[in-house]
């Protein structure tokens, strides 16, 4: 740190000397130099800060600024007895460059560096569950392939998982024709 105290003792003494200096051509000479030294200086500061800074801020636990994604939202999907295929439309896509992450009942594929962008595809909750160490993804020219290896053989009537909003209640101890017979109860009493 002896340097930057050194320069700036020289833009000093520079600033003082410029000051007391009466000839223009003089005070021409010095206004220059002191000009050049703190463009040195602060040029010589931004380059310090910019290599302190970075690694101060790691140092300190600084979040580091999130990916940005594109989400990939249309989609089409095939299955068979034991396995459905998802298919994503993007072109240029490179498999290294692809991180995915299965879990029983959903999936989340992150493409990287497409055309400068990055694209994100997935379905946070599936129909049924999945075995996923026996899923996968794969990338075509101009498409993403998501196989997604079904824990259950057997037809699944959605991709994504749909609570019934009405399920009957088939219940054995509850006569079918009660409610019927229970309005007619009410309508009696109103007589």
């Amino acid at each position: 740190m002896a340097a930057p105290d050194v320069a700036a003792d020289d833009l000093e003494e520079l600033k003082h000397l410029l000051a007391q200096s009466k000839r223009p051509r003089v005070q021409s000479l010095l206004s220059s130099e002191i000009e050049a030294l703190e463009k040195a200086h602060s040029s010589a500061a931004l380059v310090q800060v910019a290599k302190v800074a970075p690694l101060q801020s790691l140092q300190k636990g600084a979040v580091v600024p999130e990916v940005q994604y594109t989400s990939l939202s249309t989609f089409s999907w095939d299955q068979d007895n034991d396995k459905v295929k998802v298919y994503f439309p993007l072109d240029g896509a490179l498999q290294e460059k692809v991180s995915f992450n299965f879990d029983r009942s959903s999936f989340v594929v992150k493409v990287h560096d497409v055309a400068g962008k990055n694209y994100r595809c997935g379905i946070p909750k599936l129909n049924k569950a999945i075995d996923p160490d026996k899923s996968s993804v794969t990338v075509k020219p101009k498409r993403i392939i998501v196989t997604l290896k079904k824990h259950d053989n057997g037809n699944w009537s959605d991709l994504h998982y749909k609570e019934e909003k009405f399920k009957p209640n088939l219940g054995k101890e509850k006569d079918p024709m009660s409610g019927i017979m229970d309005l007619m109860k009410v309508s009696l009493l109103f007589l």
